[in-house]
Formats: C-alpha cells, sequence, structure tokens
C-alpha cells in the first residue's frame, strides 16, 4: 500500500502554478493593490495536453480483483473475485489444442510448380516407371487396351455388344395410333392379376375383402357422400378449420378503450395518425392560417426591375405559343419564297407597303395556321415596334423570318450609294439596309432588337464584340484549345462502327429534337434532300408524290439546277426550289 501511495503521489505531481499576470512587462501595473479577477490556472501546457485526460494511477491489485468483477474494463470479461488469482484460469487462456503441423506446398506451387533440371526430370522418370499405372497408360497417352483384344481383331471396325432393333419412336409410345377403347381394352387384359399382386385399384374402386357374409353386397357404400363441386369452390371450405370459419362470421369483441387509445397513439394503415382528432372540432377539409394573395410579379420581374405594367409573370405559356406561331410562319416563308420581298407581298395583298391584322389573319389561315384573334392581336404587337398598327418590312424581315437565309429581293448597293437606274421601293429605307459582311456586296435589312430587359449601364458580353457582329473583332488568329464537340474538321466515315459517337455535323442539333420536322416521321432527314442524285433517280421521286410533268419541262428545271451549282449537282432541295420559282412566276402571271 505505501509503495502505491508513493507512486500515486509522483504520478498526480502538477506543474507549477504561475502567478504572474501574462501582462507582466509589458504593460505598467498602476493599481498594484488590487488583486486581479479570474481564476489562477497552470501555465506552460500545450493544447494537446489540456485535451488528453491525465492518466489515472494503477490501481492496487486487492482492488483491481474486485473492480473486475463489478466493473470490468472494456473489452475484458467479468470474473469473480474469489478467481482472481486462480492459475486454471491464466493456464485456459494460453493453453492451445491439437498438434501443430509443419508447412507444406503452396496452392501457387502445386499449380506452378518450380522447373526442374533434366537430370531431376530424368531420375523422377525413373522413379515412376516402378508403377504399373505408369507403364501401362503413361502420362500424355492414351490407355491402351489392345493387351486384353485378341491378336487379329481390327479395333477400327469391329463393335461389341448386340443391336437394338427399332420398332417407334418415343412419341408413338407416349402417345400410340390407336383408339380409346382399344388402349383401355389393352390396358384391362392383365389389371385383374396386377390387382392382386400389386394391391392397385383405380380410383373409386372398392377392395374386393372376400366377405362370404351372406348378408354382404359388394357393390355396397358406406358413409356420407362428400360434397363436390367441379368448379372448385368446396375447394376453400377444406381449407380452413371449423373454428376458423366460425371465428370470421362471429363478432370480434374489443374493448373500446383499447381501441381508442391505439387510434390515438398508433398509426393506422390508410389513415392519418391524429392524435388530437378527440378535441379538435374542425372540419376535414378545414386548412389552417391565412389566405395570402400571390403578388403580380415574381423573381424574375424583381431581378431585371420591371415596371407594373411589364410583368412576365404567369405570361410563360402565352410567349411559347406565340414563340411557336412565329416559328412557323419562318418555315412556311423559308420554304415557299425565293427571297424576303416576294415573302413581304404576299403578305401585303393591298399593295401599301405595311401588313395589317387582316392580312396576317388571311396568311395563316392559307398556312393551314388557324388561331384566335387574341393571340393573333398579341402577334401583331409583338412584331409592331415602332407602334404604328402596322408590320412594314423591317420588322416582317426580323421577326416573321430568317433574314440572314433569304435575299433581300430588294437592288442592291453600288459603293456607298444607290444605282441611279434602280430604286429601293418603298417599303424600305437606305440607312435601313446593311451589308451582310464587311467585305460582301449583298444587303441585308438591319438588326431590330427585341430586348425584354434591357442592360444597365450598357454592359456587353464578350460574344456581342468578338466575332459575332458585322465588323466585330476576329478570332481567326486566336489560338483554341481543346476539341470541338462537332467535328466538322473531319470527314465523315462512309461506314461507322458501333463505337464511334463523334459528331461529324451530320447529327441533328437540341432543336431538330425538340421540334423534329415532318419528314422525320417517315425517316427521312435534311441530308437526304441535300444529296446529289442522279435525274432517273429525281424524276422516280417527283413522279411517285403525284407531280406530273411533261419531259421537255422536267429537263429544263434539271438544266437550271445544274447551272446553280459549280459541280453540276442537283438534289431534291434544288430540284424542288426551281419548281417553286416556276410556279411562283405563273402565278403573278
Amino acid at each position: 500500500m505505501a509503495a502505491s501511495a508513493v507512486s500515486f503521489s509522483s504520478a498526480a505531481v502538477l506543474p507549477p502554478i504561475n502567478t504572474e499576470s501574462i501582462y507582466s512587462g509589458k504593460y505598467k501595473d498602476r493599481n498594484p493593490g488590487i488583486i486581479s479577477a479570474g481564476k489562477l490556472t497552470a501555465t506552460g501546457d500545450s493544447a494537446r495536453q489540456c485535451l488528453e485526460p491525465p492518466k489515472r494511477p494503477a490501481s492496487p491489485e486487492s482492488i483491481r480483483r474486485f473492480r473486475a468483477t463489478l466493473r470490468p474494463d472494456a473489452g475484458m470479461p467479468r470474473v469473480f473475485y474469489g478467481k482472481a488469482y486462480d492459475p486454471h484460469l491464466r493456464w485456459a487462456a494460453e493453453m492451445t489444442h491439437g498438434v501443430a503441423i509443419q508447412p507444406s506446398l503452396t496452392a501457387g506451387e502445386l499449380a506452378n510448380p518450380h522447373p526442374m533440371s533434366l537430370f531431376k526430370y530424368r531420375l523422377n522418370e525413373k522413379k515412376e516407371q516402378l508403377y504399373f499405372s505408369h507403364n501401362k497408360a503413361p502420362l500424355g497417352k492414351s490407355h491402351d487396351q489392345s493387351t486384353g483384344l485378341p491378336n487379329n481383331l481390327d479395333t477400327l471396325k469391329f463393335t461389341f455388344g448386340i443391336k437394338t432393333e427399332k420398332d417407334g419412336t418415343a412419341g408413338e409410345l407416349v402417345s400410340p395410333d390407336k383408339a380409346r377403347e382399344i388402349v383401355d381394352e389393352e390396358s384391362e387384359a392383365g389389371r385383374e392379376l396386377y390387382r392382386q399382386t400389386h394391391h392397385d385399384f383405380l380410383v373409386g374402386e372398392s377392395v374386393d375383402r372376400k366377405y362370404t357374409y351372406p348378408s354382404y353386397q359388394k357393390g355396397k357404400m358406406y358413409g356420407i357422400p362428400t360434397p363436390h363441386d367441379n368448379t372448385g369452390r368446396k375447394t376453400q371450405q377444406t381449407l380452413k378449420w371449423l373454428h376458423e370459419v366460425q371465428t370470421e362470421k362471429a363478432s370480434k369483441v374489443v374493448s373500446n378503450r383499447v381501441d381508442n387509445w391505439r387510434e390515438r397513439t398508433q398509426p393506422q394503415i390508410g389513415q392519418v395518425h391524429d392524435p388530437i382528432s378527440d378535441t379538435l372540432n374542425v372540419p376535414h377539409d378545414h386548412t389552417f392560417g391565412i389566405l395570402v394573395k400571390p403578388d403580380a410579379y415574381g423573381a424574375g420581374d424583381l431581378l431585371h426591375g420591371r415596371t407594373a405594367g411589364t410583368y412576365l409573370r404567369g405570361k410563360d405559356r402565352q410567349r411559347g405559343v406565340l414563340a411557336a406561331i412565329r416559328q412557323h410562319l419562318k418555315k412556311a416563308n423559308y420554304h415557299n419564297f425565293q427571297d424576303l420581298m416576294h415573302a413581304f407581298k404576299h403578305y401585303d395583298k393591298n399593295g401599301t407597303g405595311k401588313i395589317d391584322i387582316q392580312g396576317l389573319r388571311d396568311v395563316c389561315f392559307q398556312f393551314n395556321l388557324p388561331i384566335e384573334p387574341e393571340l393573333l392581336e398579341q402577334l401583331m404587337d409583338y412584331c409592331d415596334v415602332n407602334r404604328d398598327g402596322y408590320i412594314d418590312y423591317l420588322e416582317f424581315s426580323n421577326f416573321l423570318n430568317w433574314k440572314d437565309k433569304l435575299p433581300s429581293g430588294l437592288p442592291e448597293r453600288a459603293g456607298s450609294a444607290l444605282r441611279k437606274s434602280d430604286e429601293v421601293p418603298a417599303v424600305a429605307k437606305e440607312e435601313d439596309m446593311v451589308p451582310k459582311s464587311p467585305t460582301s456586296g449583298e444587303t441585308t435589312p438591319r438588326r431590330l432588337e427585341k430586348q425584354i430587359d434591357m442592360a444597365i449601364g450598357e454592359h456587353r458580353t464578350s460574344a456581342s464584340v468578338i466575332n459575332a457582329v458585322i465588323g466585330g473583332v476576329s478570332t481567326r488568329d486566336y489560338r483554341t484549345y481543346g476539341v470541338p464537340t462537332i467535328r466538322t474538321d473531319l470527314p465523315a466515315p462512309r461506314i461507322r462502327r458501333i463505337n464511334d459517337s463523334k459528331n461529324y455535323g451530320d447529327e441533328s442539333d437540341g432543336y431538330g429534337l425538340l421540334n423534329p420536322s415532318i419528314h422525320s416521321q417517315r425517316g427521312l432527314s435534311e441530308k437526304d434532300f441535300l444529296m446529289p442524285r442522279s435525274k432517273e433517280e429525281l424524276q422516280t421521286i417527283f413522279t411517285n408524290t403525284g407531280i406530273r410533268m411533261t419531259l421537255d419541262t422536267f429537263d429544263d428545271i434539271w438544266k437550271t439546277a445544274s447551272q446553280r451549282h459549280p459541280k453540276g449537282y442537283v438534289s431534291v432541295e434544288a430540284f424542288r426550289s426551281v419548281l417553286d420559282e416556276i410556279q411562283a412566276a405563273q402565278i403573278q402571271q
């Protein structure tokens, strides 16, 4: 005990307490008589020493055996204090049973043994020759059976056994080609003997007990007949015990107090758990709280600082329908007219140089696009930028056409001024026509901005400055990084492999997937219309579509279409474009 006390006292020595202030030597104490507030703690310890708990001193043996009984350490068994010094416990912990085996070859050495030298191989082969199985059937050779056969026997042609005679197939045995009466008669031929030897009786056949009692009748049946139904309705009754059927018919007795407690505390299947349903007397469809009226503006309106008359909340469907109508008109104008001027004149029936709402309604009806008057007014309001109630040539080119893909149809410029022999029609002004590119002589209507939210502070994106507008900074000499997603720099292979997932520019984009053309339903793509075809193939295609024309007319259209291509190729789209121009010229005449 003394030794343990000494060890405890030496282990519990605390570091000295520094009574000096942490600011001693830095600042002058002007009130040395006033004791500083707080508690003096031992200084000089690290953060790790503060976080680690102090080690508990070792307990004496007399206390340790009782602690092993009442409160053993983690992972240690509970040992009664009377058996703390029992040597059998130590022997049992250290005792091992069985005989230690010597290590043998591993699985790797057996599967892949070390290579033997030629001397060891010959020595091993000589040892193996002692066995009869090695001489009779050596390793790597088939077993020789010729030693047990006659000398003059031809082993390649001679066969053993008796040849089986074929008298029928398995199907004939299972289903013989006999009538049912013949089969029953053959089966009953030896039935009586088989019944006596094996005591085998058919279903419902009575057993002949050999009774000699005079009043015994062999065909008499005893007992009550079992109810039978061919539909199987009695099967359910036979599968249930009588007490189960009676329990289902009888009413279940449940304590009302237990039932109420279960509804209040335990969730039930198919019911909402409501512990306070008895104390809350409100209808089942009651809604708590105050109904707040939704605001007329949304988060987007607040971010862009829109005014009260320009809120876009709740107008997403309306804007989507207008976008679909404009897209349909753009496609119709692109496929039916050769330039913007012809398309504009088709809308402007009166020749006033402006499109009114009646003319827009007639064209929509002509293109199989019947829209409601409200949507027509919204479309007119969307395209009318200058708010004069009409759609002029500039607005028509920007909002109802792809102006960059169609020629303007107006006289071209010669330098900076117009030609004297040509005059710009009244539908367009000189300042409204801009060149397509700085080096191009073709003109196109200038771009109208239909920006919903104007940028604050005239901020511009990098795309609007670098090679995105006419006259912008060229990026031809800029270094590009990475691999492009659409590999237009590589030629598309004639036969593509299954694992080739590259896009060579001949696949559809996101717009084509969301808005597929009517030709995609027939398995056709835009590539099929632009592919060069022979004269006979084009004649077959247009004849099958119901277009009838003479050979001279077909030759003239073919010649005109081939002159438009540098190499003289003619596709379905090029041929159809020339045919549309001829039909449009005939309609104008």
